[in-house]
């Protein structure tokens, strides 16, 4: 009887002692390019949403519960990314923040849905991922935003017969900006005479593919492709025209393009997602933050990351019983971004302001453009 006893009260303690161990972590995932030709964004998006979970953790987390982001790369590759999403439903995580291409997004979406598992895109653009009810939610405009406003600021500097130049590789973005740069620019009075596409590799021969854009004798040159591509694209492009004006779709924003690029690039017109420049006290906080943490700036995938990530988890903490991740951060909203608020529509859509810089002595500077 007495060992009876005893059991029962080892039983009872080892109950007490589980019920003051660590409470189990709310696990995030993170879908992103890390090892790709453009892996800047991805990396450049995997610390802002690091930075946003150690400072919700030092906060208390979620619940009292730490966060725990589980980090996957996807390559920029179709393989990459199915093995991601398989790995993250495995690991039953609550959401995804990721991936950062819509060219990964429509892979790894419809996997994580059949496990519930809601997408938080903080840059993805593809008109094929606007106004669906689905396990996607994005952080960011939509092509036909970025396009139309990329055409009025063309045609304001006197730019109506362009060529472009897209990289085949992220086909769900790239292909989607020229379908609407096509529609806006025509809605300008102007034309896309010339459309070469590519696919980003070590062995694309890009003089070749500017030589072609440059047949139709455009008055205008324009990338869609990623920053490492578009800085090897401008150094072709300032050999065969140095007078001709150059722009590049939002995905190459980044301080690749700068250091990759250097004089080659000045001169490039191009659109970001937030403003660099911003004195506000709550972006100059973040900023200060992550240059503590990574020892560099933070660029736009950082900051759309941290936005991401701060809504999510805003949303999870307000959660109700029995909803879905996606219906708490619809219905929770809108949240304090760093640079403007984030408000989803009925589908998880959102608008986000636009940035027109152009490269002048190796930096971003902003200029006017298209009011949105």
């Amino acid at each position: 009887m007495l060992t009876q006893v005893k059991s029962a009260l080892f039983l009872v303690l080892l109950a007490l002692l589980a019920a003051c161990g660590p409470a189990e972590p709310v696990r995030i995932g993170f879908v992103g390019g890390l090892s790709d030709r453009n892996s800047d964004v991805g990396q450049s998006g995997r610390e802002g949403a690091l930075l946003a979970v150690e400072q919700w953790n030092r906060a208390g987390g979620i619940g009292g519960r730490p966060i725990e982001l589980v980090a996957k790369d996807d390559a920029q590759r179709v393989e990459g990314a199915e093995r991601a999403a398989e790995e993250l439903a495995a690991a039953k995580v609550e959401a995804v923040i990721g991936p950062f291409t819509s060219g990964m997004v429509v892979v790894v979406a419809p996997r994580l849905a059949k496990d519930g598992i809601l997408v938080v895109s903080p840059t993805s653009t593809s008109m094929g991922l606007v106004g669906k009810d689905d396990n996607v939610v994005r952080l960011n405009g939509s092509t036909r935003d970025y396009a139309s406003a990329f055409a009025k600021a063309l045609r304001a500097r006197g730019l109506g017969q362009l060529a472009v130049v897209w990289d085949v590789r992220n086909r769900a973005f790239s292909e989607s900006w020229l379908a609407e740069f096509r529609r806006a620019t025509k809605a300008e009075g102007g034309e896309v005479i010339a459309s070469v596409p590519f696919e980003s590799g070590p062995e694309v021969d890009f003089g070749a593919i500017v030589g072609d854009a440059l047949l139709s004798r455009p008055d205008g040159l324009f990338f869609i492709a990623g920053a490492l591509d578009v800085a090897r694209l401008a150094q072709h492009a300032r050999k065969r025209a140095p007078k001709l004006p150059i722009g590049a779709a939002e995905w190459a924003s980044t301080k690749q393009l700068l250091e990759l690029g250097g004089d080659m690039v000045e001169g490039l017109l191009i659109v970001q997602q937030f403003d660099p420049t911003d004195t506000s006290a709550g972006f100059v906080a973040f900023r200060e933050a992550y240059f503590n943490r990574f020892q560099r700036l933070p660029g736009y995938a950082a900051v759309a990351a941290y936005d991401a990530a701060t809504a999510l988890f805003t949303a999870l903490a307000k959660r109700k019983s029995g909803e879905s991740a996606k219906q708490a951060l619809l219905a929770n909203g809108p949240y304090p971004g760093l640079q403007q608020s984030i408000a989803f529509d009925a589908t998880g859509d959102t608008k986000r302001r636009m940035f027109f810089s152009e490269v002048r002595d190796g930096r971003f500077f902003l200029v006017d453009g298209p009011r949105n």
